[in-house]
């Protein structure tokens, strides 16, 4: 496989070729409900994402930790765990293109099937999306389905031009900076207590060092 049914990001962003640690927080009605960190790093022949989400405030106190190892070029999944971080994961997917299978565990339940195309993974696909470029139709697909990306009319966070996709099903709105390097500022995700919005927070700038004055004698 080669990946050449798929579209190919159209700038490449710098998370390929160096490490990227960025912030979402959480949101419920206006009210906190949690952050989460994302870490994306290149490691040998993949590019690896970590993603802790720890929910909190308005929501049950929660800890989801999502790892995802990635094509360096199409930005497909190579392996995808979830679970809470404290130990194995819950449910996991790997992809064997030398036998041609897919592996899924969840629990202590494993089932193969034949890998017939390229496959995202709930964060292989978010990182995909930043290099998706001016396309207005695409489609992607997941272990649980295949996935329609729609384009929506173009919009700003934080007063941030940024590209707006709506995918379906699941219903999930994603917001991705307009210009390099193709930020994640915005997700608004459909869940049983309500759509959770996760923003972008502001990089913090170093702050310099303040010299400490020496008393003369």
């Amino acid at each position: 496989m080669n990946g050449a049914d798929l579209p190919l990001p159209a700038v490449v962003p710098d998370f390929r070729v160096q490490p990227e640690a960025f912030t979402l927080t959480l949101s419920l009605g206006g009210r906190y409900a949690g952050q989460q960190e994302w870490a994306v790093q290149p490691e040998r022949s993949a590019v690896v994402a970590r993603v802790q989400t720890d929910f909190g405030g308005v929501l049950p106190e929660l800890r989801q930790v999502q790892t995802s190892r990635v094509h360096p070029r199409f930005l497909t999944s190579l392996h995808y765990a979830e679970g809470d971080g404290r130990g194995k994961a819950s449910f996991e997917t790997a992809f064997d293109r030398k036998a041609g299978l897919i592996m899924l565990r969840q629990g202590k339940e494993e089932a193969t099937a034949p890998l017939t195309t390229e496959y995202h993974d709930p964060v292989s696909l978010l990182l995909w999306l930043r290099g998706l470029g001016d396309v207005d139709r695409a489609h992607a697909q997941l272990t649980g389905g295949r996935v329609l990306i729609q384009r929506l009319a173009d919009s700003e966070v934080g007063g941030v031009p940024a590209r707006a996709y709506f995918l379906r099903p699941g219903g999930a709105y994603v917001y991705i900076e307009q210009a390099p390097p193709h930020r994640l500022l915005r997700l608004i995700q459909p869940t049983d207590f309500g759509p959770i919005e996760a923003t972008l927070q502001p990089s913090r700038r170093p702050q310099p060092e303040r010299r400490r004055r020496r008393k003369e004698p």
